[in-house]
């Protein structure tokens, strides 16, 4: 029997929202294909979208922008629906240089990433929810265009067993080899297969739990969960479907048939080169292709797969990639989140992609098919919002002239109003900015700071941790775990103020934050333009002593609108608790872990219970912190963190252990290497 989907929550609709949830649910019930739902900052946009999603019953994409904001919706809605399968879908780099060529200086760049193992265990998992049931939502990021292998290829090379099914073991292992599991009798980690004996551990990379399956001659006996870390055995199970432990895995059969088609294109392909006088990309392109055609045949996958995704799937020329959205059923539904921002990132990512390819295709680092690995270009997505809603405080012109009704939601809950807002001279204004920071300090509220460049982020971060205050900085070189961290951080009070630059606009709940200060906004463009300053303005919109200080020497026709549209809905505001007799009140929302996405082991560390495993990994990312503070002349710091290694290597004495040195040198090496011709490229610009 297929579940419904539940909302569980304290709390009913209420302000504006019921409204906006009839509205919004009998146009789609009308067949509306587009609807806008434009709310402020703090109305509860989640909470209606949620029950909209209850009421519809269907399975749900909802996209977001920025991982940051992803991660929190991830967060909200698996709150609200406990009983259904809430999922996370992001990019799972939390470090990616894409393979590039400059033809000016002729450097080839290798394509270079750092893969999030958590995250892409949770990508794992999206995908098996898809396939198993419909009470899902995917709340993702709009890597979603990206190609991904399809459902029927997914499906293809999927392992079924039974508790009482009669299969070799030997067989087994070298099915989930196929599906690129690694057979791993030391290290056991995610995407490993052990064999003991009769026992054959499995653990599935978007699973927390591996699975132990133990045979008798040739028949399976038991089937349970497993403790990777513990080795301790849970509850058992009748079945287990495995799914390929990579991205990009493929069948013998699609292998037959896509090597000749690859080795036909590269023999025009070389025919092109020769024929237009260009030996050397002929010489490129052959070498380069015969190696991948090579680890193809041997093990079915090799770097880079990916560029062949075309003829492993049979697409041909031109045909629209499979991605996340062709494993969603027909009649899915869609809400494009902060959709002023994330509908033009979606417009402009096949263009971008499209470019850098060319260059490899020109120059023989790459066949032509190779462009077919790609995201979604518009008109493609555009075809999978059967129905959708567009949910902002700012829409632009494209939604709100694209949908057939827009649903207003200007009413708060709690009352609360859109903020005061004030604007003062730029001269002196970190001095006042510390008195302003200082006052709320003393009341236990927070600050955000927001900033033009990322430089600005780091330096202000660093004189306002001088003068005494608890302040972090945050901007796109932070990585995607540690930024939720940092802001969960900021509600507990470690932080009392965060400095960033255009990552603290859209979407984030933070009702400690009374106080939004505005550096030289009056710089007219993208980071100050009317929707930028709404949605800044936004932040302090969930607690009742919210305020927000402009520091500028003039009014720009920016600030103007975003002052005027603000002052307009805290008329609109105020006049409403009048009548209904409301007293405003700030947010109470309980502070909880934006991402849960560790094993419990990997989660102990946040209550001081670290694993040897964990210490390792700290050990790993201090000494390569040190070792980068160092090279920048930063002794007292690296001296700093020097003496926080020495104990925990001395608690890994303790444990009887000791620190594996050989783990280190590559990653440091790297990073310092990219740190000083950073610092070498400013010194030449004269900009040190």
């Amino acid at each position: 029997m297929e579940k419904s989907f539940k909302v569980v929550s304290d709390f009913s609709p209420a302000g504006d929202q019921p409204q906006a949830i009839e509205k919004l649910v009998d146009g789609i019930w009308r067949g509306m294909h587009f609807q806008t739902l434009l709310g402020v900052t703090g109305s509860g946009k989640t909470y209606t979208m949620a029950k909209v999603i209850e009421k519809i019953n269907r399975p749900t994409l909802v996209i977001a922008h920025n991982k940051t904001l992803a991660a929190q919706l991830y967060s909200e809605l698996s709150e609200f629906f406990p009983e259904n399968a809430v999922e996370y879908f992001v990019s799972y780099y939390d470090y990616y240089q894409p393979e590039a060529y400059v033809p000016s200086s002729d450097l080839y760049i290798a394509k270079e990433t750092d893969i999030n193992e958590d995250i892409q265990r949770l990508r794992h998992s999206t995908v098996r929810s898809l396939l198993e049931r419909r009470d899902v939502i995917v709340v993702a990021s709009v890597s979603c265009i990206y190609g991904w292998e399809s459902p029927e290829g997914y499906q293809e090379q999927v392992v079924a067993v039974k508790k009482g099914d009669t299969i070799l073991r030997d067989e087994f292992v070298r099915g989930l080899v196929a599906m690129q599991y690694s057979r791993n009798n030391i290290a056991f980690e995610a995407g490993n297969v052990r064999v003991i004996g009769s026992t054959v551990d499995v653990w599935p990379p978007e699973q927390e739990n591996a699975v132990r399956v133990e045979f008798e001659f040739d028949e399976i006996v038991k089937i349970s969960k497993l403790d990777p870390v513990l080795s301790s055995v849970g509850e058992e199970m009748e079945g287990f479907l495995f799914f390929p432990a990579k991205q990009f895995v493929t069948t013998q059969a699609r292998l037959d048939y896509a090597i000749p088609m690859i080795m036909n294109e590269l023999d025009d392909r070389i025919k092109y080169f020769k024929e237009n006088g260009k030996p050397l990309e002929a010489e490129r392109i052959e070498e380069r292709t015969k190696y991948d055609l090579e680890m193809l045949k041997e093990i079915g996958y090799c770097n880079g797969i990916e560029n062949y995704s075309m003829h492993l799937s049979g697409r041909q020329p031109g045909e629209r990639p499979y991605t996340l959205m062709n494993f969603f059923q027909d009649d899915f539904f869609m809400i494009i989140d902060e959709s002023h921002i994330t509908l033009p990132q979606i417009r402009g990512m096949y263009a971008g992609d499209k470019a850098r390819k060319k260059v490899l295709v020109d120059y023989g680092f790459r066949l032509p098919s190779a462009m077919e690995n790609r995201p979604l270009n518009w008109d493609e997505f555009h075809n999978f919002m059967h129905q959708a809603v567009f949910v902002s405080a700012t829409p632009s012109d494209f939604e709100i002239s694209s949908s057939e009704q827009v649903a207003e939601q200007l009413i708060r809950p709690t009352g609360l109003l859109d903020p005061e807002i004030e604007v003062k001279p730029i001269k002196g204004q970190i001095d006042d900015l510390k008195k302003e920071i200082e006052a709320r300090v003393a009341k236990n509220e927070r600050v955000l700071v927001t900033v033009l460049t990322k430089k600005m982020a780091e330096n202000l971060s660093d004189h306002l941790l001088l003068q005494g205050f608890k302040v972090c900085y945050l901007h796109s070189d932070i990585g995607t775990i540690e930024r939720v961290e940092i802001l969960k951080k900021l509600r507990e009070g470690t932080f009392d103020v965060v400095v960033g630059v255009n990552l603290l606009r859209e979407g984030l709940d933070l009702p400690e934050v009374s106080l939004i200060a505005i550096l030289d906004a009056d710089k007219e463009g993208f980071l100050r333009s009317s929707t930028s300053l709404i949605q800044t303005i936004g932040r302090a919109a969930r607690n009742v002593s919210g305020k927000v200080i402009m520091y500028a020497d003039g009014v720009t026709d920016s600030m103007k609108l975003a002052i005027e549209e603000t002052n307009r809905r805290r008329a609109i505001q105020n006049e409403f608790n009048i009548e209904h007799n409301i007293k405003p009140e700030t947010i109470r929302k309980a502070i909880r872990e934006l991402l849960s996405i560790g094993t419990p082991q990997q989660e102990s560390k946040l209550s001081g219970a670290m694993t040897e495993k964990d210490i390792q990994a700290m050990i790993l990312q201090l000494t390569d912190e040190m070792n980068l503070a160092a090279a920048m002349l930063e002794f007292e710091k690296a001296a700093k963190i020097r003496d926080q290694v020495a104990i925990l290597r001395g608690e890994l004495l303790v444990k009887g252990k000791g620190f594996d040195e050989s783990s280190s040198r590559t990653k440091t090496a790297k990073k310092l290497k990219q740190k000083l011709t950073q610092a070498e490229f400013r010194k030449k610009k004269g900009r040190r």
